[in-house]
């Protein structure tokens, strides 16, 4: 949800429903609901986090992106 009075947050979601309803959704044919709600979470949990790219990542996957944002950040420094 977002906050009151920022709906251009909304555009964050809208994006994602149109990636799911484009690159798995429409390119699919479920035989009930069980099986397209499986194959929905297959698709957010295995393509869309670990190999679809993101322009707003620098065209890094999201694990990809948090493994730098985490070495980067983790990275211990001792002074002599």
């Amino acid at each position: 949800m977002t906050e009151i009075a920022a709906a251009w947050q909304n555009g964050y979601v809208e994006r994602l429903m149109r990636t799911i309803k484009e690159e798995e959704v429409e390119l699919s044919d479920y035989e009930d609901f069980a099986q397209a709600y499986a194959q929905i979470g297959y698709f957010l949990q295995e393509v869309y986090q670990k190999k679809r790219i993101h322009s707003a990542l620098g065209y890094l996957t999201p694990l990809e992106f948090e493994s730098r944002w985490f070495t980067q950040h983790t990275l211990v420094r001792i002074t002599p």
